[in-house]
């Protein structure tokens, strides 16, 4: 979710609501720990004990491949108010892989090990400890071994893409493979892929048998999707039309305001236009319009035409 999910974007949801916590984008570390002020910029709610504004638990989440440089980084994100850390080894971008951090290291599964044996050790014990993996990388050859891997090194909650590195984001998740997991291990293994309504995510228990799931995309291209969720299995029925989306994209304007300027402001919302087309047709029919606004007033002045 990076260049996507900033403390903007995650106050917005938690406004929202539905969720029971937020992950920060990833947080690269490569040549340096991360010192705790940056970790105080990129991560804000950290000073707010690790919550939103409307009281949802953020967590922060690191991406590397050096287990000492991970381990003093998660002790100076907790040192900047961190409540919980989470290490990304599922990002299959090229860029990214190409540098050693994400689902590259799905390979070996020692490594793994390292990198989250360190930060289990460098944390106090209070602090919560996480990772997202995918299935595999080029294949699912090693997904128990890097199960093992993670789990002997103290870590309590895991979560897992049912695709591998090679599948990127081609449908189908495999959520049958995250159901094996779920029965070779003692750790909370949380189900993520093609999650993007009720109905999707109980197809995903039944054949997965979780009780936990994390949806990233999904919430983008739909921001009232955890709501819609909690509210239909406790019997309810969570409506939205579209003033309520139109509220709710005025209410991201503003906040964005407070931290971007112009122009990256009118970015954002640019992009999340992009996102909302896959839930919305008018979007969609509209999205090349939407993208030659020049302000963002403009661009709110098209949405209000449009609907």
């Amino acid at each position: 979710m990076e260049g996507v999910m900033d403390h903007t974007m995650r106050n917005l949801l938690s406004e929202v609501g539905g969720m029971d916590y937020l992950v920060s984008e990833f947080i690269r570390v490569t040549q340096y720990a991360i010192p705790a002020h940056t970790f105080k910029r990129l991560v804000p709610e950290n000073a707010n004990q690790a919550t939103t504004k409307y009281h949802h638990p953020v967590h922060t989440q690191l991406l590397g491949s050096n287990a000492e440089l991970m381990a003093e980084s998660a002790f100076n994100a907790v040192q900047s108010g961190a409540t919980h850390i989470d290490v990304n080894f599922g990002c299959p971008a090229k860029r990214v892989n190409g540098h050693g951090g994400g689902s590259v290291l799905l390979q070996t599964p020692n490594i793994l090990n390292a990198i989250m044996s360190n930060i289990r050790q460098q944390l106090p014990k209070h602090i919560p400890v996480s990772a997202k993996i995918r299935l595999g990388y080029e294949d699912e050859a090693l997904l128990l071994d890097n199960v093992a891997a993670i789990e002997s090194a103290g870590v309590g909650t895991l979560t897992i893409h049912g695709r591998t590195k090679k599948d990127g984001y081609k449908p189908p998740a495999r959520w049958e493979k995250i159901g094996v997991i779920q029965d070779q291990t003692k750790m909370i293994v949380v189900a993520n892929g093609d999650i993007t309504d009720t109905e999707s995510l109980l197809r995903c228990k039944s054949i997965a048998g979780c009780r936990h799931f994390m949806i990233g995309r999904g919430s983008l291209n739909n921001p009232f999707v955890f709501q819609q969720i909690r509210d239909q299995l406790n019997g309810l029925q969570y409506i939205t039309d579209h003033d309520a989306l139109l509220n709710l994209f005025s209410s991201y304007r503003e906040q964005l305001k407070d931290h971007y300027d112009e122009v990256a402001s009118l970015g954002r919302l640019k992009q999340w236009c992009g996102h909302l087309r896959f839930e919305y047709p008018a979007i969609k029919e509209n999205l090349q319009t939407l993208r030659r606004s020049n302000s963002t007033d403009e661009l709110i002045e098209k949405l209000n035409n449009i609907f």
